[in-house]
């Protein structure tokens, strides 16, 4: 789905309509999370999530999160529910076999880096892990998901939109209060740039919590889409900023076609872009998410088509610095392991 336009303007009618239903949606939450007892797995559990919904970029700091852990010698396991998927799990994910039409999209592309668990069940899906040889379990999103005990919790946070109009869902794009959140955080992750993050990452700084500015770059050969004619199109969250990272490498934008976010492509809108392409001489690219939804299950005809025709621009997140957010990984972990109550379910 794409973002409503009044989750960025707390004077929209249809935001003060909905401001009721926001207050009874965080009742149910609050209630929710002071009735659930939270499990603790038998591995620690490193949480990335945020307090908005969509489009912050959870997921590539989720994998970048991973591969630092790696680096310090974990084995990480990522957890995820697997929006938009199926089955509800648990199951472990096959990079090469499975498809978005059970799993969802961005568990494909968690899978490509590290064992990636889709469970709608935390507790069991963090079980599967450590039977799996997990060293630690990395959840993408769940960040308000009680079932399971976060040992540590990062927060993520697009530097350009922030909290949006500052209200909840659906009044707004907040999925509870930001005090709330930052409460249970051990530190914050501001994607991007922008000011509007700005109040956010001064309560952060009042709690004493770690603040850090992650960068989506490309992976790989940037320079090859300097001067290319492109039709680019997205299926995400915030497909503006995907279109502006083309831009800024210096391709040729001819087109664009964005899509809502998870967006399940059509034939017909495969045919479209195809023929799009090819009457302008241009070359399709998409996102590595939405190419992970093209390579789903019974595609033939135009989405096959479209699928062997599009390229991807891979991207990465880097941290401006990344030691002292390995030193955060690390006191966490090793305050869970000396805790020394962690247990199978």
């Amino acid at each position: 789905m794409r973002a409503p336009d009044h989750w960025q303007n707390a004077g929209h009618w249809l935001a003060r309509v909905l401001t009721p239903v926001a207050s009874l949606y965080a009742s149910v939450t609050r209630a929710r999370a002071r009735m659930v007892v939270p499990q603790r797995a038998s591995v620690p559990v490193v949480c990335v999530g945020n307090i908005t919904a969509g489009g912050s970029g959870k997921t590539p700091v989720a994998i970048a999160i991973a591969k630092r852990l790696a680096a310090l010698g974990e084995k990480p396991t990522f957890l995820t529910r697997g929006y938009g998927g199926r089955l509800p799990g648990p199951l472990l994910v096959d990079a090469d076999t499975s498809h978005a039409i059970d799993v969802g999209d961005e568990p494909l592309l968690l899978a490509r880096s590290f064992p990636t668990i889709v469970s709608g069940n935390r507790p069991k899906g963090a079980e599967m892990a450590g039977n799996n040889g997990a060293s630690v379990v990395v959840m993408d999103d769940g960040f308000q998901n009680p079932s399971l005990h976060k040992d540590a919790g990062i927060v993520v946070i697009d530097a350009a939109t922030g909290l949006g109009n500052g209200l909840l869902i659906p009044a707004g794009p907040m999925r509870e209060a930001a005090d709330d959140a930052l409460a249970r955080a051990h530190c914050l992750v501001v994607m991007g740039k922008g000011d509007a993050a700005d109040d956010v990452i001064s309560r952060a700084r009042s709690l004493d919590l770690p603040v850090f500015a992650g960068t989506l770059v490309p992976a790989g050969d940037a320079e090859q889409w300097r001067g290319k004619r492109v039709l680019a199109f997205a299926g995400i969250g915030k497909p503006q900023k995907f279109f502006d990272t083309l831009k800024d490498l210096g391709a040729d934008i001819r087109e664009t076609q964005a899509f809502g976010d998870h967006h399940s492509f059509t034939d017909d809108e495969a045919q479209a872009l195809l023929s799009r392409a090819r009457d302008g001489a241009l070359t399709l690219v998409t996102t590595e998410k939405d190419m992970a939804r093209l390579g789903g299950a019974g595609h033939s005809g135009a989405l096959a088509e479209l699928r062997s025709h599009a390229r991807t621009l891979p991207v990465e997140v880097v941290f401006d610095d990344p030691e002292a957010l390995d030193q955060v990984l690390t006191a966490r972990i090793n305050a869970a392991s000396r805790a020394g109550d962690y247990k199978a379910f």
